[in-house]
């Protein structure tokens, strides 16, 4: 996390997400946990932040922490960057990392910004005046890549005069396998040897992400919805498909006939509520495309689909209740 002052660009318009992508030393996973949290209370007031989403580690394929802050301007994403606070912050947690950290502006405006299942964010700094050969190679390698297996999208944005200096990619693919699959492909190791004549740093970071895949469906084609939203369905759709599972399976088959332990029936019973999950949030999502990713901003709108979730969880509960 570079403390290096940072200036605003000429024209700063729509919401913007701050990734940045953090190798942390071994043994300080906690301690940086709890930096983290309190660096998150600090921005929370700032004037136009909209959220912040946290990716852990996932080790093997994603060993970096991955942070994901969203402003409504570039301008209040570069205020926080370029803030006292913030390189205070940084100066404390220098000791607990590893390397140099990738920080990239990228504007929400598009479709395929972050995340799918799986996304490699692919940060590249090209030699001064071979702008023009980096832009036709990157059209090569953005049509070998659509081919690829399990390919999901790709985002490409230039450099931002005083904010970034590197072209970002990032490629969004539909597993881990596919991806290195790609990654390591003698098609994309023969087109980067093309690029090293007029290329002067690269490097490549996955992130994995959680919930955000199942909502894939929901009509959004710029970022993911809020996580209290998809917490929302999730929670609408997984008490019943527990519930259900838990009094018409679990408890008469898998503890009353087939005699297993309660922890081995409860982790069936997880297992099958996850599958089911995979297809019921998707399905849900998509009726609640309206509320999950609305075309403008509403807070009317948030609160009536709150609203109506709010009355399906009483419902539940009364009827499961009733029926106890």
């Amino acid at each position: 996390m570079s403390p290096s002052p940072v200036r605003t660009p000429p024209s700063p318009s729509s919401a913007v997400t701050i990734v940045t992508q953090t190798r942390v030393l071994p043994g300080f996973e906690e301690a940086f946990a709890v930096w983290q949290e309190q660096t998150s209370a600090s921005i929370a007031a700032l004037p136009g932040f909209l959220g912040q989403t946290l990716m852990r580690p996932s080790p093997p394929a994603q060993v970096d922490w991955v942070i994901l802050q969203r402003f409504e301007s570039s301008a209040a994403a570069i205020a926080w960057l370029n803030s006292p606070a913030r390189l205070a912050r940084i100066a404390g947690a220098q000791s607990m990392l590893v390397g140099r950290d990738d920080v990239h502006i990228v504007p929400d405006g598009a479709s395929g910004v972050l995340p799918a299942a799986v996304s490699a964010v692919i940060s590249t700094r090209i030699k001064p005046g071979q702008e023009r050969a980096y832009r036709a190679w990157e059209q090569r390698i953005a049509s070998a890549q659509s081919r690829a297996p399990g390919f999901q999208g790709y985002r490409f944005e230039p450099p931002i005069p005083g904010v970034q200096e590197d072209w970002l990619s990032i490629l969004r693919f539909d597993s881990e396998d596919n991806l290195q699959a790609w990654l390591n492909s003698p098609e994309r190791k023969a087109l980067l040897a093309e690029a090293e004549p007029f290329t002067e740093e690269f490097h490549a970071r996955i992130a994995r992400s959680g919930f955000d895949q199942w909502f894939a469906g929901s009509g959004a084609k710029g970022p993911p919805p809020a996580v209290w939203k998809q917490n929302m369905i999730v929670l609408m759709l997984l008490y019943p498909v527990v519930y259900l599972f838990g009094i018409a399976v679990q408890t008469p088959l898998l503890m009353g006939w087939a005699g297993l332990a309660f922890p081995v029936a409860l982790f069936i019973g997880n297992v099958v509520s996850v599958l089911l999950l995979n297809v019921l949030v998707p399905w849900a999502s998509g009726r609640f495309g309206w509320w999950l990713s609305p075309a403008a901003p509403s807070s009317r709108l948030d609160l009536r689909g709150a609203a109506i979730i709010t009355a399906i969880y009483a419902a539940l509960l009364v009827v499961f209740t009733l029926s106890s």
